[in-house]
């Protein structure tokens, strides 16, 4: 079925909130108090928010909020936070997301943000419109009562047990720290602090209010269960390599409690910190943030680089017009990116190029796939070291 002649897509109003607030309970299960909704309008505000229409029945949403992200070296570049994206189950396989998305995006086009970004509650659903994951995250179960770091890991000098009230006062320093040195991890807005010290009860999810270990460098938050013998971190931000592993020894040493779980990179440190690496359980394996490159010639030329290359970039996006064929020139870490009639020593995606944009997936993995082609290994090489990092990144906060 195709919308054109029954489907309005427009701009929000401010009257619009509501019908914005209906269509989300029902994608995510889970409907909006007045804290929340009036939150997220001081995330965003009406103009940024694009909705399908049957007559007078909201059938679709789709907003954003204005940020900005890490990128590898640490610039803070300007970016735009999609969300909030649902159609209505009655009004399926119609077209509505495509003819929202395109109207979005155009509009985010013509704001200039070099980068658009997600977090994607299907994996199947953002890659026909040049998203690609950008983040991993693995889920960690430690059974901490069999914890033992080895001998020479740092001792316990610097990290204290403070209350909220402290905490409000240290952790968002902390914080933007932290955010300023890693590739995918947004500036915290204030309203987002404030949810996060409200501590309301439907953020708990059946467990206790938030619990606060700090160190100059770091801090975790926490939760226990009333009903399980257990920890679940909510963050764990840690700035310096003394304070991940002071923290975590403290975490480790918590009573009365037999497992932690965590959220962490592919490559924290946690399993040689201790004396047996198998003893953190990966337990599962997802995505958090997605990036859609607005703007390749911005983008690229903002983040820096391991290596001095050069590579002609052939770069296909299927949905809006950030597509062409790239010469990439780096040198002393930085890009100088420049459309080119030039054959192409690479092809790729744009969603895939988003994904390899921030470190964290190599460009050796989609060419096995067959995702990414290249004229000759040592082209496929040069592309891989140019945009590999030391480190993965790291998706700030979940909007």
């Amino acid at each position: 079925m195709t919308t054109e002649d029954t489907i309005n897509i427009r701009t929000a109003t401010d009257d619009d909130w509501d019908a914005v607030a209906l269509l989300d309970a029902h994608a995510f299960g889970e409907h909006q108090n007045s804290e929340d909704l009036a939150e997220t309008q001081i995330l965003t505000s009406s103009e940024h928010v694009v909705m399908a229409w049957d007559g007078s029945t909201p059938v679709g949403v789709a907003m954003h909020f204005p940020m900005s992200v890490t990128v590898p070296g640490g610039e803070q570049v300007d970016a735009s936070g999609v969300s909030w994206v649902s159609v209505a189950p009655t009004h399926r396989r119609r077209g509505i997301l495509r003819r929202m998305f395109t109207e979005q995006h155009r509009k985010l086009d013509a704001a200039g943000a070099p980068l658009s970004l997600l977090t994607a509650s299907e994996a199947t659903i953002y890659r026909r419109f040049g998203y690609g994951p950008a983040t991993e995250e693995h889920a960690i179960v430690l059974d901490r009562r069999f914890a033992q770091f080895h001998k020479s890991v740092p001792p316990v000098t610097g990290v204290r047990l403070i209350e909220s009230t402290e905490a409000s006062t240290l952790l968002p320093e902390i914080y933007h720290r932290w955010q300023c040195k890693t590739a995918g991890a947004q500036p915290k807005p204030p309203i987002r602090w404030q949810r996060f010290f409200a501590d309301r009860e439907n953020r708990r999810h059946g467990l206790t209010e938030l619990f606060f270990i700090a160190h100059a460098d770091g801090y975790v938050a926490y939760r226990r269960s009333p009903t399980e013998s257990k920890v679940v971190v909510q963050e764990f931000i840690a700035v310096t390599d003394q304070a991940y592993a002071e923290m975590w020894q403290v975490l480790a040493g918590i009573d009365l409690v037999d497992t932690i779980e965590v959220s962490q990179a592919p490559d924290e440190a946690l399993p040689f910190l201790l004396t047996n690496n198998r003893l953190p359980k990966i337990t599962g394996l997802h995505d958090a943030l997605w990036c859609r490159i607005m703007d390749v010639k911005a983008a690229l030329e903002a983040r820096t680089y391991g290596v001095d290359a050069q590579f002609v970039l052939e770069v296909e996006d299927p949905f809006l017009d950030a597509g062409g064929t790239f010469d990439v020139t780096i040198s002393a870490g930085a890009a100088t990116v420049t459309r080119t009639e030039a054959a192409p020593d690479a092809k790729v995606g744009l969603d895939v190029l988003s994904s390899m944009y921030f470190g964290t997936h190599r460009a050796t993995r989609f060419a096995a796939a067959s995702r990414l082609w290249t004229r000759d290994p040592e082209a496929l090489h040069t592309v891989d070291i140019a945009f590999a990092t030391d480190r993965a990144s790291v998706m700030g906060w979940a909007f």
